[in-house]
């Protein structure tokens, strides 16, 4: 089975590519890691002209209630110029989550209204919501910039305060402890929405990975074109085309089993989780051996701070971790063959410093 892009889709990915770089997402990502969001901010507002921050808001709320496969198009081209900020959790689970509670029988007017605006907000642009799900997600990415904080566990979704921020491999990328606060709602519908909610977070993370894989591999190629060695440019070397027709291989297997993944969750099928594993595997692989290609043909110079390199490679470094590691997830694709559970703990992403 092949999988490609629509039309509209091409054209919805071209639309944020041209978006973004006149935002200047990389120089956002800088600044916020720095600890001035408003910039990123900015363009996560012009997000909503787009229809970005309402794919997975319901209809009634403002969104577009779009199907997975837009989430992830949308999802690549943001991790393509490392746009910062919790967009996995902001633009495919929250929404997800509180789309359930409201779309809940018996749910008290008083908590669907108070849900509705969030909804409402999150569409808008307005609003930037983050959460906490251990064991998978046991912090809360960029609490810092998120006017909505959650936390999901035990079957309840509940309000949550940041209690301590960590640092990340990425300096962009904050982690939170936070604390439970007020109770939104509970009970089995919860838990079963929130399995729902942390697949889709975890392809929109894989997205990203290959949007990052990308931008790492169009870089390399650039660098590899100028930067003459022997009176030649490094590009004409075999050793150099071999690596970045790996990198090139790796994300082209990636892409078809990040969009079934995709599709498996509209449908939802049994085989979703499976496939979400796969994806997750598939996209971490590639954009490592990326990464692992873009410090070789760059050389020195791609390990320093400064350089727009980093923020791919940490980028890259930090998602790769996040959602579940690869031994997890390829734990789980083993059950889901085998028929047997895949066990254990997933490995999770972790604060530095």
């Amino acid at each position: 089975m092949y999988f490609t892009l629509s039309g509209e889709q091409r054209q919805f990915s071209a639309s944020l590519h041209g978006m973004l770089t006149v935002g200047d997402a990389l120089t956002s990502a800088r600044r916020w890691a720095a600890g001035d969001h408003e910039p990123g901010l900015i363009i996560w507002r012009s997000l909503a002209t787009a229809g970005v921050t309402g794919l997975n808001v319901p209809q009634e709320f403002g969104g577009l209630a779009a199907d997975p496969a837009d989430l992830l198009v949308a999802c690549e081209e943001l991790g393509h110029h490392a746009l910062p900020g919790p967009i996995a959790e902001s633009l495919a689970v929250v929404p997800h989550l509180l789309a359930g509670v409201v779309a809940r029988p018996g749910t008290d007017a008083a908590v669907a209204d108070r849900v509705g605006s969030w909804l409402a907000g999150l569409a808008s642009g307005q609003l930037i919501a983050t959460l906490a799900a251990p064991p998978l997600l046991p912090f809360a990415a960029n609490a810092d910039a998120a006017g909505l904080i959650l936390i999901a566990e035990a079957g309840t979704l509940r309000l949550a305060e940041p209690a301590a921020l960590h640092p990340s491999v990425n300096a962009a990328r904050t982690l939170a402890d936070v604390r439970q606060a007020e109770l939104i709602t509970e009970g089995t519908a919860v838990t079963a929405a929130l399995r729902t909610a942390l697949d889709l977070g975890t392809i929109a993370c894989a997205a990203q990975l290959l949007g990052a894989s990308r931008a790492l591999l169009e870089a390399s190629a650039r660098h590899a074109q100028h930067r003459v060695q022997f009176g030649r440019a490094i590009g004409s070397f075999q050793a150099v085309k071999h690596q970045l027709a790996d990198v090139l291989i790796q994300l082209e297997f990636a892409r078809p089993l990040l969009f079934a993944a995709a599709i498996s969750l509209a449908e939802k099928s049994a085989d979703a989780p499976r496939d979400v594993s796969a994806a997750k595997v598939a996209c971490s692989r590639a954009a490592n051996l990326a990464a692992r290609a873009a410090l070789q043909v760059h050389g020195a110079i791609g390990y320093t701070a400064e350089h727009d390199v980093s923020q791919w490679l940490t980028l890259i470094r930090s998602l790769s971790l996040a959602w579940g590691s690869e031994a997890m997830h390829k734990a789980r694709v083993l059950g889901a063959l085998t028929g047997q559970s895949a066990g254990g703990q997933p490995l999770r992403e972790q604060p530095c410093g």
